[in-house]
């Protein structure tokens, strides 16, 4: 997302055209440096459109250390993204699970929260973020030989371009995602959501 020097002056000039139409004075006291810090503040939510910010997802060996893990792994964490209908906030909890290969390859896991927020630092809507970041993870764990045996994730948000205009409803949304045994076999689908209520 680096951007030259004159695209950087074009874009504050438009942000001063914004505060203007909303009926502000942009060169108030209080508004000189705004079209600056709104710059700023986009370079770091929308980092997800730069590939050089996309974390690097560590993975390891399973039973490499002496143990074999083949049950399920669990994590969640908070969320926050814009929706690109009305670049309104919407942000909420995750909750993520996966079962490795016993031969394959497992997560480091600080690394399954920075691919949910790489994914969340851009223009989303809730059903494509909750693919994109299975889809990251599966491919870090992918192994030709000996691919992971299911991924899960459930992402519930709150969205503000529903609760503070529109219709003015507070409420979540709930979207998932399963892929491998997850998906087949719902056993392992009820143990996950029991988890889920447990956390």
């Amino acid at each position: 997302m680096k951007q030259t020097n004159e695209q950087r002056v074009q874009a504050a000039e438009h942000i001063r055209a914004l505060l203007q139409y909303i009926g502000e004075n942009p060169e108030r006291e209080g508004l000189k440096e705004t079209p600056e810090r709104i710059l700023r503040m986009f370079e770091e939510i929308f980092r997800g459109y730069d590939p050089a910010q996309k974390p690097k997802i560590s993975t390891f060996q399973n039973g490499k250390d002496g143990i074999t893990y083949e049950g399920i792994v669990f994590d969640n964490g908070d969320f926050y993204s814009l929706c690109e209908h009305h670049v309104r906030t919407f942000f909420g909890e995750y909750y993520f699970a996966y079962i490795p290969n016993p031969k394959g390859k497992i997560l480091g896991l600080s690394k399954i929260g920075r691919v949910v927020d790489y994914c969340s630092s851009k223009l989303q809507i809730q059903e494509r973020l909750v693919n994109e970041v299975v889809q990251m993870l599966e491919e870090a764990l992918h192994d030709e030989q000996n691919p992971p045996l299911g991924l899960a994730l459930i992402m519930k948000g709150r969205h503000m371009c529903k609760e503070s205009r529109g219709a003015r409803k507070k409420g979540t949304m709930m979207s998932s995602c399963y892929t491998g045994v997850f998906k087949t076999d719902s056993a392992l689908r009820n143990e996950f959501l029991h988890l889920i209520e447990k956390a």
